[in-house]
């Protein structure tokens, strides 16, 4: 959610614009030289909107509507087709999307939200607070990209262009051109619909080229950063199950998750769907060492029906199941990093084969949803995670990108990357 204090904050900010712009226009000393400050610099003050227009950009916007006219005229061309392509394509995505809310809305569980196939994003409900900046600044550049395809349009289309502005309504930024509407009046309604598309145009060829950008970014930053080896942890949150001093650190390179290689942050992501969608894996175990390792215990079932055999107060010690020869189910408690460390995973017994000794695969006995997963992570010894996978999942931020040189950020990729990632997920307006 929104903290309360920025709410508080940009209420009160609102608030003593507005009381400042009233008091100067009823005060008779302060209200000509106050409007005419307004006049001069374009702006306009009104409840929760502030308005700036100049035609300080006019020669500029000029020069592109009147640069290669039979070249403008093709691009120009494509947006309108593109333009009336998005119109009819909005118009069924919006009904799909109203035929699944209404649904979602009469059924008694309704499905997830990101099933939808258009979603309005509110900061702070489906927009985490610490994306607001990668946001706002998509939105105002979206915004700039799009006036700038009309006005070079109506330029191109010969309609008189009066200046070019920018408002902020309560947060939200934006941009707009002020056209000569008699000019926009009197020319063809081709004419007009090459102007009206040309910002749509706009935004889609933003969107494809940052999308471009992304794709290219590792080519782009490899002088600087190499990718390919593993996820650079960038961030843990306070409450994260990874913390502590066996825990996953800042700065330490994820190389695997059991089995699972890890060589990019997509990797991290999909290494831990799988583990929390397939079984629990075990581990190879001799039965020497089996032997060794276990201690007796009392076998008890928890409330889900699964079994456990070590105390309740056990930090270090895992009950264990595994199959004797017999197809008996036996159970064991045992040190969980000894018997994981230098041993290889497997999901039977059959893949345990020794000539030498008989060995067995010991599967963690957890509860249901929760699983042992082992995480190699340079320069650190392995860490031993309990717990839901998407509890490690949330909790730890991780790059693609590691810095060849030390003096580099490596929250840096992280940023770029999300700032590209916002231009194709707005949908321009």
């Amino acid at each position: 959610m929104i903290p309360i204090p920025l709410v508080v904050l940009v209420m009160g900010g609102w608030c003593a614009i507005y009381l400042a712009d009233t008091l100067l226009k009823a005060s008779d000393s302060m209200k000509t030289s106050y409007e005419e400050w307004l006049t001069s610099y374009g702006l306009s003050i009104s409840p929760f909107h502030i308005r700036w227009q100049t035609p300080v950009f006019n020669r500029l916007f000029y020069d592109w509507g009147r640069w290669k006219p039979r070249l403008l005229y093709q691009w120009f061309n494509l947006g309108m087709v593109f333009g009336i392509i998005a119109m009819f394509s909005s118009i069924l995505l919006l009904g799909k999307t109203l035929i699944q809310t209404l649904s979602q809305m009469l059924t008694e569980a309704p499905s997830a939200q990101n099933d939808r196939m258009l979603q309005v994003v509110v900061p702070g409900v489906n927009l985490p607070v610490s994306q607001l900046t990668y946001f706002f600044t998509a939105i105002l550049i979206s915004g700039v990209i799009h006036e700038i395809g009309h006005g070079v349009a109506a330029i191109r289309e010969q309609v008189r262009f009066n200046g070019f502005g920018i408002f902020i309504f309560i947060v939200y930024p934006g941009a707009f051109v002020d056209l000569f509407t008699t000019h926009l009046q009197l020319i063809s309604p081709v004419q007009q619909l090459r102007i009206f598309c040309a910002g749509v145009w706009h935004n889609f060829v933003l969107g494809v080229l940052s999308l471009i950008a992304l794709f290219m970014l590792p080519a782009i930053l490899f002088p600087l950063y190499y990718t390919g080896v593993g996820a650079l942890i960038l961030d843990i949150t306070e409450d994260s199950p990874a913390n502590g001093p066996r825990g996953l650190f800042v700065g330490d390179l994820v190389t695997q998750l059991q089995d699972c290689s890890v060589h990019r942050v997509e990797d991290w992501n999909s290494c831990l769907g799988v583990i929390s969608q397939e079984p629990q894996i075990g581990y190879c175990l001799n039965s020497v060492t089996l032997h060794q390792l276990s201690f007796p215990a009392r076998v008890y079932k928890r409330l889900d029906g699964t079994v456990e055999c070590c105390s309740n107060n056990s930090l270090t010690d895992i009950c264990f199941s595994y199959n004797n020869n017999v197809n008996t189910h036996l159970y064991a408690c045992l040190p969980a990093r000894k018997t994981i460390e230098t041993n290889q995973v497997c999901r039977s017994n059959a893949d345990c084969q020794n000539d030498l000794l008989s060995s067995f695969c010991v599967i963690p006995s957890l509860e249901n949803q929760t699983r042992l997963i082992r995480v190699k992570h340079q320069p650190q010894i392995d860490m031993l995670f309990v717990g839901h996978p998407l509890h490690l999942q949330y909790t730890v931020s991780l790059s693609s990108f590691i810095p060849r040189f030390n003096f580099l950020s490596n929250d840096l990729p992280v940023v770029i990357e999300t700032f590209f990632k916002y231009p194709f997920k707005r949908i321009p307006s």
